[in-house]
C-alpha cells in the first residue's frame, strides 16, 4: 500500500509534466495568453520543480519523509486545483510554479519512503514498479490530455487535466496517512536556504528577458536583469564555496566542478534535456494551430515517442554497466537523427499526414530511452563515492533546469519565427518554418551533447 502511494505522486508529476503541453494551446486560446505567458505556463512548473528538489530532500531527511510527502501531496492538490480555477494566464502561471515547487517536496521522497518500506531484497521489485509507472506516465500524459481536453467533460475543457488530480491526491492521502511508514537519516545539517533561493533567482533573472524577447525587446531592462542573473549566480558561487568551507552541507559544491565526469555531466544534461520540453511544446502548437489537429489527434502523434522510449529503456538500463558511454552517444545521436527526419517531413509546409510524423518521433522516442535513464548513473562512476549522493542531487536539479532554458530559449526561437502573414494570421508554412529551425538547432545541440559524453566514464555506477 505504501508503494501504491507513492507511485501515485510520482505518476501524477510525470503526467502533469506531459498533459500540460498537449494541453497548452487550448489554455492559450481560452485564456487569450501571449506566446511569453504560454511559455511561462511549462518552464515555471519546471523551474520551481528543479529549485525545490536537493533542499526538500534534506528536509525530508530531517524531519520526516513521509510528512514531507504527505505535505508535497496536499499541496499538489490545492495547487492542481488552484490551477483549474485561473480565470487569466497570470494567475495560472503563478499557481503552475506554485504547483512544481510542491512536486519538489513531493518527489524527493519517493525513494527513502521505498528503502524503509522494503527489505533490501524486495527493493528490486519495488524500484522495477516505479520504472513501469513512469513509463506509463509518459505514454499516458498526450492520449490523456488530448482526451480530456476535446471530451470538454462538463464544458470545463482543458480545466479538466488539473481538476483530474484532486481525487486521486485525496485517495492517496487517505491511504499514506494509514501506509507510509515515517523515515528519517539523522543527519543535523543546517539547510542552505539562500543557496536555493540565490541558484532560483539568478536562473530566473536569465530567462525573465529571453522569454520576454517579442513583448520586451532588447533594451537596458533586458541586459540589466541579465547582468543581475549572472551576479546572483556568481554571489551564489561565493555563498556555496563558502559553506563547504566550513563544513556545511551546501546546495552545490563548487569542487564537484573539478571533477572531470562531474563537469561534463552538467554540461551534457544541460544540452539533452534542455531540447525536451522546448520541442514538445513547440511540436504541439505546430499540430494544433499549424494543422489544424484536435488535443487528441496531437496525443496520438506524440504517442510513439513515448511508446519508443518505453522499448529501449530496459535494454539502455540492462547494458549501463558495461557500455553506458556508448549508449548515451548513440542515444544522442539517434535524437538528432529523428530531429533531421522530422525536419525532412515539415519543411515543406504541407501538413505531412499521420505516419511520417509517426516515424520520425518513434526515432526519437527510441533515442530518448537508451540514454535518459542512465545519464546520471553514468556521470557518478566517475564521481568519488563520497560526493556521489550530493552529485546525484545536483544533476537531478539540473536536467529540470535545463528543460527550463530550453523552453525560454528555443520556444522564443518558435514564437518570433511564426511571426505573421499579410493577412494577419500565421498559416501553415510560418509554423513549418519556424518548427524546422527549432529542429535544426536542437539537433545540433543533441549532436554536441553526444560530443560532450565522450568525456563521461565508459559505463555507469551502480544505481544510487
Amino acid at each position: 500500500m505504501a508503494l501504491v502511494v507513492v507511485l501515485f505522486g510520482s505518476f501524477m508529476d510525470l503526467l502533469d509534466a506531459t498533459i500540460v503541453t498537449v494541453a497548452a494551446p487550448a489554455m492559450a486560446r481560452d485564456l487569450r495568453a501571449d506566446d511569453a505567458q504560454l511559455q511561462w505556463t511549462i518552464a515555471a512548473y519546471v523551474l520551481a520543480l528543479g529549485a525545490g528538489l536537493i533542499t526538500c530532500g534534506r528536509l525530508g531527511d530531517q524531519y520526516g519523509r513521509k510528512r514531507m510527502f504527505m505535505i508535497g501531496l496536499a499541496g499538489f492538490m490545492l495547487t492542481s486545483a488552484l490551477c483549474a480555477l485561473a480565470p487569466g494566464p497570470e494567475m495560472l502561471i503563478g499557481m503552475r510554479a506554485a504547483q512544481g515547487l510542491m512536486a519538489g517536496v513531493m518527489v524527493p521522497q519517493v525513494f527513502g519512503i521505498i528503502r524503509a518500506s522494503f527489505a533490501p531484497g524486495e527493493r528490486a521489485k519495488a524500484f522495477g514498479a516505479y520504472g513501469a509507472v513512469q513509463g506509463l506516465a509518459a505514454v499516458a500524459g498526450p492520449l490523456l490530455g488530448g482526451l480530456l481536453v476535446d471530451g470538454d467533460l462538463f464544458g470545463l475543457g482543458w480545466r479538466t487535466i488539473f481538476w483530474i488530480n484532486v481525487p486521486v491526491s485525496i485517495a492517496a492521502l487517505v491511504m499514506g496517512a494509514r501506509a507510509l511508514p515515517e523515515s528519517r537519516s539523522g543527519s543535523s545539517a543546517r539547510l542552505d536556504v539562500a543557496g536555493a533561493l540565490l541558484a532560483a533567482s539568478g536562473i530566473l533573472l536569465l530567462l525573465l528577458p529571453i522569454i520576454q524577447t517579442q513583448a520586451w525587446g532588447w533594451g537596458w531592462a533586458s541586459y540589466a536583469l541579465l547582468g543581475g542573473g549572472i551576479v546572483l549566480l556568481a554571489i551564489f558561487l561565493v555563498h556555496e564555496r563558502r559553506l563547504t568551507g566550513r563544513g556545511s552541507a551546501p546546495v552545490f559544491d563548487p569542487a564537484l566542478l573539478r571533477i572531470r565526469a562531474f563537469a561534463g555531466g552538467l554540461g551534457a544534461s544541460v544540452l539533452f534535456f534542455g531540447g525536451l520540453g522546448s520541442f514538445f511544446l513547440t511540436l504541439s502548437v505546430y499540430l494544433q494551430n499549424g494543422t489544424h489537429r484536435t488535443a487528441w489527434e496531437t496525443g496520438l502523434v506524440i504517442l510513439p515517442y513515448a511508446l519508443g522510449s518505453i522499448t529501449t529503456s530496459g535494454l539502455g538500463v540492462a547494458l549501463a554497466a558495461k557500455a553506458g558511454r556508448a549508449l548515451l552517444i548513440s542515444g544522442s545521436v539517434t535524437i538528432a537523427a529523428s530531429q533531421f527526419v522530422l525536419w525532412t517531413v515539415v519543411r515543406d509546409g504541407d501538413d505531412p499526414g499521420y505516419w511520417p510524423l509517426a516515424l520520425a518521433l518513434l526515432i526519437g522516442g527510441l533515442g530518448l530511452g537508451l540514454a535518459a535513464p542512465i545519464l546520471v548513473n553514468v556521470v557518478l562512476a566517475g564521481v568519488p563515492g563520497r560526493d556521489a549522493g550530493a552529485a546525484g542531487g545536483v544533476l537531478s536539479t539540473v536536467n529540470q533546469i535545463g528543460g527550463a532554458i530550453g523552453i525560454a530559449a528555443l520556444g522564443t526561437i518558435f514564437f518570433s519565427g511564426v511571426g505573421e502573414s499579410a493577412t494577419g494570421a500565421p498559416r501553415l508554412d510560418d509554423y513549418a518554418d519556424a518548427l524546422s529551425t527549432v529542429l535544426v538547432i536542437s539537433g545540433a545541440l543533441y549532436v554536441v551533447a553526444a560530443l560532450v559524453m565522450m568525456a563521461l566514464p565508459r559505463a555507469a555506477a551502480e544505481p544510487r
